[in-house]
């Protein structure tokens, strides 16, 4: 079984934990860099991922869009300006979901399908967003973090692929990787879990999935998180930790998983899914 690799392709300054602290004008980028330390990685690997692109970095490096998509890599949309989808009306989630879309098949030359809300933040708040990015041409998203978190989670969302229905057409939900264990959700595959859990939990876990519940993951990895010498940003201590603990260890976790499991892009992986399996929610 085939499991999806992404990357949410943003800035170190992009994330949401600094939101609100960081003059992004005051901070030079380093998103081109890091990409390439991922690219070289995958390449090593013969490994394609999808990029859940923020529109920003299209706008600014449409130039790595277009290597990306040259190199066979899938191009899926994280937003324009990585704002929280809760925290927006309807009209400016269209706005900014729009534009980003926009600026990346222009970038890119290809069209994008696939949707990532920065932070997992399309939760039972705003289950209107399923319908516009329907409107909006988009066939999957990859939202929602089946847990409970301080910036988003839905607990007692579906684990595994599902449909949503909305007015516009259905759309493929795939959720975040997570494990029942004692009645309990782990989360794990993916940012500050992937680096701060051991690499054998993160290894086994996408194994017993596989085999024990026959369902594929998708993992994530954001560039940054292979670059120790960023920047040091101030912000809450949560914020630090959740942004620095365990970059050290990072690049050689990553080398290791892309050694040990088989991964291609996320589109792929929900080609491959049968549309008449798949369970049809209303989330809401």
């Amino acid at each position: 079984m085939k499991n999806a690799l992404s990357v949410d392709l943003e800035d170190y300054y992009h994330v949401t934990a600094f939101a609100g602290v960081v003059d992004k004008r005051s901070h030079s980028s380093r998103v081109e860099a890091n990409t390439e330390k991922l690219l070289e990685l995958f390449e090593a690997a013969d490994c394609k991922a999808t990029f859940f692109t923020v529109g920003w970095v299209a706008e600014n490096f449409p130039q790595l869009i277009r290597k990306l998509a040259d190199l066979g890599h899938e191009i899926a949309c994280h937003s324009y300006g990585h704002r929280l989808v809760y925290s927006l009306t309807q009209e400016e989630f269209r706005e900014d979901t729009r534009r980003a879309k926009e600026l990346l098949e222009d970038a890119g030359g290809v069209a994008v399908r696939g949707y990532r809300a920065p932070t997992f933040s399309i939760t039972p708040e705003c289950p209107w967003a399923f319908e516009i990015l329907s409107e909006l041409g988009f066939t999957y998203d990859s939202s929602l973090f089946p847990i409970k978190h301080m910036d988003h989670g839905m607990p007692s969302g579906p684990r595994f692929p599902f449909r949503v229905p909305t007015r516009c057409g259905s759309i493929v939900e795939f959720p975040m990787p997570t494990l029942a264990l004692g009645g309990m959700r782990s989360p794990f595959g993916g940012g500050a879990y992937f680096r701060l859990l051991p690499y054998s939990y993160t290894r086994w876990g996408i194994r017993h999935i596989n085999a024990r519940e026959n369902h594929p993951v998708c993992v994530y990895v954001h560039p940054w998180e292979l670059d120790t010498e960023q920047p040091r940003m101030n912000g809450s201590l949560t914020a630090r930790m959740r942004q620095y603990f365990g970059l050290r260890g990072t690049e050689i976790k990553l080398k290791r998983l892309l050694a040990d499991i088989e991964f291609c892009p996320l589109g792929a992986v929900i080609d491959q899914l049968i549309p008449t399996d798949l369970e049809v929610l209303e989330y809401a």
